[in-house]
């Protein structure tokens, strides 16, 4: 039995999640739930397959950090059953949920994925950007990661319809499965490499880390910072003394930095997804596709 789609989420609250006393509206035979950006979304399709619909509430091509909420995204955020989001990430939508729900209808990745502390992966200038906290909230550049958030998303929709919990528990084993095979591609092709360190525009890419990489970025967390005249003669330093081929561009942010950095120190440019939104168009990709599409450029910048 689902919950009623035409309640707000701090009506759904009252239900505890055991939905005791909750009837279905006629004709809300599966639950709405409404992902903050893509790689939740991406996941919660995967999980909810056929039985949910799932709706992103950062438009593909967007840049996901300065989402704002408008009348369309509102009105998707109050028709939910369920919210996936990440605290201190989006702060539109922490704020829209804070207003809508006491948190018994919201699944904040913040709380279920061990974050990685910033400390131990932040070599970027921090100067200026969004405020995230103290913890790294790229989760998703990890597939054992987003492996534990299909688990999380399987739970909570089969307390919202349990009827289909066992085809929720299989989809997310199946995805589990596929991330698990991706995480040993990453694993195998950057096991031996002639060089470790990467250059990259804003500080997404820490979770690979423990593939035995080493990030550089020119700004810190916010991709629409500024480089500091200190930070660029520190990667050009850096270029010059480690042999680097490459300085890496993002799709969804100005390439301006990184193009500057590589035509000033001689190397070349090519992309590294953070992977916050799927584009648009021509450059629209699916999450697997996206992170094999990194594995490659990772190991060709790193002669791997």
């Amino acid at each position: 039995m689902l919950a009623p789609r035409h309640l707000p989420l701090a009506a759904l609250a009252g239900c505890a999640l055991v939905l005791t006393g909750c009837t279905s509206e006629p004709g809300g035979d599966v639950p709405r739930v409404a992902a903050a950006f893509y790689p939740l979304a991406w996941v919660s399709e995967q999980v909810a397959g056929d039985h949910a619909d799932v709706v992103n509430l950062t438009t593909p091509g967007r840049e996901p950090h300065d989402l704002s909420l408008g009348i369309k995204e509102t009105a998707d955020l109050d028709r939910a059953d369920l919210v996936v989001f990440e605290h201190e990430f989006q702060p539109a939508v922490d704020k829209a949920v804070a207003a809508l729900s006491s948190g018994s209808a919201a699944l904040d990745v913040a709380e279920v994925i061990d974050l990685t502390p910033l400390s131990e992966h932040d070599h970027g200038d921090t100067e200026v950007g969004h405020d995230h906290g103290d913890l790294d909230p790229h989760f998703w550049q990890d597939p054992l990661l987003m492996a534990e958030l299909a688990g999380h998303v399987a739970e909570r929709l089969s307390t919202l319809d349990p009827d289909h919990t066992e085809d929720y528990t299989r989809n997310a084993a199946m995805l589990a499965a596929q991330l698990k095979a991706l995480d040993r591609e990453y694993a195998e092709g950057l096991a031996s490499c002639e060089r470790d360190t990467v250059i990259v525009t804003h500080d997404a890419f820490g979770y690979l880390e423990r593939y035995g990489l080493h990030f550089e970025s020119i700004v810190g967390l916010s991709p629409d910072a500024e480089a500091t005249p200190a930070a660029v003669g520190r990667l050009q330093q850096l270029i010059n003394s480690e042999g680097l081929t490459t300085v890496f561009s993002e799709r969804l942010a100005s390439t301006a930095m990184a193009e500057s950095l590589a035509r000033d120190t001689g190397v070349t440019t090519a992309v590294l997804d953070p992977i916050e939104g799927p584009g648009e168009g021509a450059d629209s990709g699916e999450y697997l596709r996206l992170m094999r599409d990194n594995l490659a450029a990772l190991k060709q910048a790193n002669g791997c």
